[in-house]
């Protein structure tokens, strides 16, 4: 089957000083949609933005705010990221007292939902929740920072979640985003493509270049050589 990719450049490593208009040019260059990184210091040694700048920017596009949640607890915020325009919302398991009850409030505030696995999670979490889910995020590096090299070993997870979101496409028809967030670049985005992923969030590789309708016009060039 041929697979429909998606690039989604993290805001983690714009300009801060002008975000709007790194919003705006970014999606102008092509991009899919907007990762919105949330850092609390506590889950990740970060920290970053909160909804107040997701409400900000969600008037500048009418692309996807996909926010992925490095905070503990997460339910308290998710209502809050529902409200200032999130479309779909990511948090980590380790962060969740309930899981499948955070999947759910995620639903219930209109978002579609997803669960992010960091290098030394198990994929064990999806034997209960995968049919509830719209997204699974593999993390490729350490959460925490942008600008980090791609562990290879997320290779390996993303073939294993691909298998079983296909299986579970061909029993219920669902469609689920395999996304890959960590040292994706232009020289590694096909390999990470032929193990699974559909769904790319590439930072610095986007935002660190000087033309980033050419940088994701390479990513896209690179991407075709999968199918």
């Amino acid at each position: 089957m041929t697979r429909s990719y998606r690039i989604a450049p993290s805001i983690l490593s714009a300009n801060f000083a002008r975000l709007g208009d790194e919003v705006t040019a970014v999606v102008a260059a092509g991009a899919d949609m907007i990762h919105f990184d949330v850092m609390d210091n506590h889950y990740v040694p970060n920290l970053t933005i909160g909804p107040m700048v997701c409400e900000a920017i969600r008037p500048l596009t009418e692309a996807a705010i996909d926010v992925h949640l490095m905070v503990e607890p997460v339910d308290r915020i998710v209502p809050d990221f529902a409200k200032a325009g999130a479309n779909i919302i990511s948090f980590h398991p380790e962060a969740s007292a309930h899981v499948d009850r955070t999947i759910g409030l995620i639903h219930d505030s209109g978002c579609k939902a997803g669960l992010v696995f960091n290098p030394a999670t198990p994929l064990s979490w999806l034997d209960h929740v995968l049919d509830k889910l719209d997204l699974v995020l593999i993390m490729s590096v350490n959460p925490g920072f942008g600008g980090q090299s791609f562990i290879p070993g997320a290779l390996l997870k993303l073939a294993e979640v691909r298998r079983r979101i296909d299986a579970l496409r061909l029993q219920t028809g669902r469609d689920i985003l395999l996304q890959v967030d960590g040292g994706v670049k232009t020289g590694n985005i096909a390999e990470i493509a032929r193990a699974g992923a559909d769904t790319f969030v590439a930072g610095s590789a986007i935002f660190g270049s000087k033309d980033y309708a050419g940088t994701i016009g390479a990513m896209r060039a690179a991407l075709k050589s999968v199918d």
